[in-house]
């Protein structure tokens, strides 16, 4: 399928042969390019031919370049074509347990494998083809980010809905057989795929050690907007501790043997279970950040570096007091004048900020930001993490409060759009009936370090 070209890079190997904004590719070194994926493949040649179709017919243009380099060439999407949707119907599913009246773009299912590689997506498996499996292995695109939720064939099938989610087992054995690496997904649903069946999935997996490089188990999103949908518990207490329990026998007897825990619950249970969250260092190179695996140790860990870094430079020690009270910060000291400010978090956050911030406090004596703990009664409280706080809940329970000169927040209450909340609020709409200013703070100890240190 021929793809437009929609722009040139300015300098680039594609302007210096003439190729122009317009122009429909439809091969490069005879291999047809269907998306961004057959684009970056194929052009990592030094000598690559590619053909177009521009307003005066067909024509060749053989580019001499460096190798991997890119030629320029620019598209209206990544995937050149309409994202691939999801064939399943989990019982699970967080878009099923949304209100009406959202946006459309929210109620979209999304399963595109390509997405999994160039955006980090977990995808099903269920809609690849054998062609789509083969270009994976040829391509060696990895790693592949996959939702498996269970190895129990049947099982996989009932939970997603899909005849098809058992047989697509299949190809993550072959992905392993060919040296595709994986990050494995188990949305665990209470009384359905975890205890024995959880050992079982760990198990299957674990067994594909080196390919698969990491699993993580994370509980299901539930919203009070269940209506009609399969009974699933939430995890309490004790069920999220026989959780960890569970994870953490296998994951440390793993680790005498390889030096790698492979296996990591989401911070979500050790919250729910009331149990202290691992050092960082419990989590290896954190590569199930997006499923909220180590996002506590991380964030501690890069605030409280930052924090002695910010004490070095100021030439004192923190730790030092006068009459049990800290010193103040000399004078020359970049922090040595800081404005009120506000913090506003979701539930299962709020201990790990207020801590810090806290900490702050009694480094400087000159900080002064407030904590607030936002209960997230769009989506219903079983919902307790930062990412899904909208804009009406913050200006609900947050007027008339204290909030200084600036209110941070979290980036990730916002979509993609840059500015805008899940029920469509904007930061700017926010900020007015508020009556402050609100900075998004991206998602790193540094980051909400600096946002609360700096004016």
């Amino acid at each position: 399928m021929p793809v437009k070209i929609t722009g040139i890079t300015s300098g680039s190997y594609a302007q210096k042969y003439g190729v122009n904004p317009g122009d429909m590719l439809i091969s490069i070194n005879k291999n047809i390019i269907n998306d961004v994926l057959d684009y970056q493949f194929y052009i990592t040649e030094p000598q690559v031919s590619l053909i177009l179709q521009t307003t005066n017919g067909q024509r060749a243009v053989n580019i001499k370049k460096g190798e991997y380099e890119d030629i320029g060439l620019q598209f209206e999407t990544y995937l050149m074509d309409e994202q691939k949707g999801c064939e399943n119907a989990c019982i699970f599913c967080f878009i099923d347990q949304l209100p009406p009246g959202m946006r459309k773009s929210l109620y979209f299912k999304d399963d595109d494998s390509r997405l999994s590689f160039l955006l980090g997506n977990y995808i099903t498996l269920t809609n690849l083809t054998e062609a789509d499996v083969e270009r994976i292995i040829k391509m060696r695109i990895s790693p592949v980010n996959i939702s498996v939720h269970t190895t129990n064939l049947e099982l996989r099938v009932s939970m997603m809905g899909n005849p098809k989610a058992g047989t697509s087992l299949d190809i993550i054995k072959k992905f392993a057989e060919n040296g595709i690496k994986m990050n494995c997904q188990l949305v665990l649903c209470r009384g359905v795929n975890d205890g024995d069946e959880l050992t079982r999935s760990i198990n299957d997996l674990a067994a594909l050690y080196p390919a698969v490089e990491s699993i993580a188990a994370v509980p299901a999103g539930l919203t009070k907007y269940r209506d009609k949908l399969h009974p699933i518990k939430a995890y309490d207490k004790a069920s999220s501790a026989d959780i960890v329990t569970a994870i953490e026998k296998f994951g440390n007897d793993f680790y005498a043997k390889t030096g790698d825990r492979l296996v990591y619950p989401a911070d979500e249970f050790f919250l729910k279970a009331e149990l202290p969250i691992p050092d960082d260092y419990y989590y290896g190179d954190f590569s199930q950040l997006e499923n909220g695996v180590g996002m506590w140790a991380l964030l501690k860990n890069e605030f409280l570096e930052n924090a002695e870094k910010a004490c070095c430079h100021c030439g004192f020690n923190p730790q030092s007091r006068i009459n049990g009270v800290p010193r103040q910060a000399r004078n020359d000291s970049p922090i040595s004048s800081i404005k009120h400010k506000s913090v506003a978090t979701s539930v299962s956050a709020y201990e790990l900020i207020k801590s810090l911030v806290d900490y702050a406090g009694e480094k400087w004596h000159n900080v002064k930001c407030d904590v607030y703990k936002i209960k997230n009664d769009f989506f219903g409280e079983q919902i307790n993490v930062a990412g899904l706080i909208t804009g009406q809940d913050l200006a609900a329970q947050l007027a008339g409060k204290p909030l200084g000169g600036e209110l941070l927040i979290p980036a990730t209450m916002l979509r993609s759009e840059g500015d805008v909340f899940l029920d469509d609020i904007t930061v700017e709409e926010l900020s007015k009936k508020l009556g402050v200013k609100i900075t998004p703070v991206p998602p790193t100890g540094k980051e909400l370090f600096n946002a609360i240190i700096n004016e």
